[in-house]
């Protein structure tokens, strides 16, 4: 399975590239966690009202291509763990980020991100950068 990140997800979503479309299309196995469609929808929440509606059909159209994988218990064990680690070391991430990273090294799927700097601190976590 290969896990996208919020702002992949963004990137399709406003860009619609060729090249990212056409390796989406060739993944048997693609999903989100729910966290990154958390954020999706957030950033609906916050678009001009007359937008709202449209951006909502593309999310829609977007997530028949993926799965949305709850974030689970065992998702919230790789969290605390991780979360405190970096805090000890002083390196930590955003919130935001250390959810969905914490999601993706729990189900040990890779992660497909364009903030490999960030998510490099996470250990046990494949990633990489479609863009």
């Amino acid at each position: 399975m290969i896990m996208l990140d919020t702002n992949i997800c963004i990137y399709i979503l406003r860009d619609r590239p060729i090249k990212l479309l056409d390796k989406l299309n060739a993944e048997n196995d693609i999903s989100i966690s729910s966290v990154v469609y958390a954020e999706l929808l957030y950033g609906i929440e916050l678009s001009p009202e007359k937008l709202k509606e449209a951006r909502n059909t593309q999310l829609k159209q977007f997530l028949q291509h993926l799965a949305v994988v709850p974030w689970d218990g065992e998702a919230a064990r790789h969290y605390s763990q991780i979360r405190a680690k970096l805090k000890k070391e002083g390196t930590p991430i955003g919130n935001m980020d250390l959810l969905i990273g914490s999601h993706a090294r729990s189900l040990k799927v890779l992660l497909v991100t364009n903030n490999i700097k960030e998510f490099e601190r996470i250990p046990q976590l494949e990633v990489t950068n479609w863009i």
